[in-house]
């Protein structure tokens, strides 16, 4: 019997499968049985190792059944394992990591109580929202970046003279790793976002860098799409080639991807930590190198 268990979640049952081949581990499926007022059952099939237990569980919508089955399956992997890592590929409530107007409560702080409670003794997430989230965690944490693989994807385009862009300051760090590795340029756009409303504005003027040149728009992850949108429909304007969207996390709600291509996106490219059609990057070999 191997010394390891990968127990997967439903929400991320594909990069549990393909993790549990590459470290050769026992794998555990999960069965959901949802009831009519909306409570998940939970049954496990498979071997759980006494050793060590990877549970493996994005937390996207629905982001709280999908948060308690989590839980739920580090609580039963406690029961048998002396040692449990919860691999949360996407993890739900990191833009809720501080207090940005008054009387806000801070849930990643909660989170990290949750996840202690339940017994992880280690987190790995990829390419979360924002570090500041995990110092709510009192349990060793590993933060895993999906960038070299995206970078492996966008090689293969055979871009024209590609630059690289954030869609606004707080990306510009990423844009920056995605272009070294790319072997190109990066610049950021100014983007202002309403704090109560969410509307955004880009408040860069004109460029001359992107006339002319293939398009690598990078961010973490794609909710509405609502600033990848703004962007696209500025960085037309100035004239340039194709643009691609290249993210970790493809949340795409309400329309997202349809609204996306309206803009002038050439493609979407996003790893599977959320399944879907534009998923098209596996991760699994980034987390197995963690493990």
């Amino acid at each position: 019997m191997s010394k390891l268990s990968i127990i997967a979640g439903k929400s991320s049952e594909d990069i549990a499968r393909k993790l549990s081949r590459r470290i050769k581990a026992n794998f555990v499926e999960s069965q959901i049985r949802v009831f009519e007022d909306g409570e998940s059952k939970i049954t496990l099939s498979g071997k759980i190792s006494k050793k060590k237990s990877i549970i493996v569980q994005s937390i996207y919508p629905p982001v709280d059944t999908n948060l308690i089955q989590a839980l739920s399956l580090i609580s039963k992997a406690k029961e048998i394992s002396s040692e449990v890592i919860a691999v949360i590929p996407y993890m739900g409530y990191a833009r809720q990591d501080r207090e940005f107007l008054p009387g806000e409560i801070v849930t990643m702080k909660v989170l990290g109580k949750l996840f202690k409670g339940a017994g992880a003794s280690k987190i790995i997430v990829i390419d979360i929202h924002s570090m500041i989230g995990l110092k709510h965690f009192s349990i060793k944490t590993k933060n895993v970046s999906a960038i070299p693989e995206l970078v492996r994807y966008v090689k293969k385009l055979r871009l024209k003279n590609p630059l690289v862009i954030s869609p606004d300051h707080g990306g510009k760090e990423r844009a920056k790793e995605f272009a070294k590795k790319l072997g190109t340029e990066y610049i950021a756009l100014e983007k202002k976002r309403d704090k109560k409303t969410g509307k955004v504005q880009i408040k860069t003027k004109n460029l001359n860098e992107v006339a002319n040149r293939d398009l690598i728009l990078v961010d973490d992850m794609i909710s509405t799409g609502g600033s990848i949108v703004k962007a696209a429909q500025f960085l037309k304007k100035q004239k340039c080639k194709k643009i691609y969207v290249a993210c970790t996390h493809a949340l795409l709600i309400n329309n997202a991807e349809i609204k996306i291509k309206k803009a002038g996106i050439t493609e979407i490219i996003s790893s599977n930590t959320i399944p879907g059609k534009t998923s098209i990057v596996d991760v699994s070999e980034t987390i197995a190198k963690v493990i």
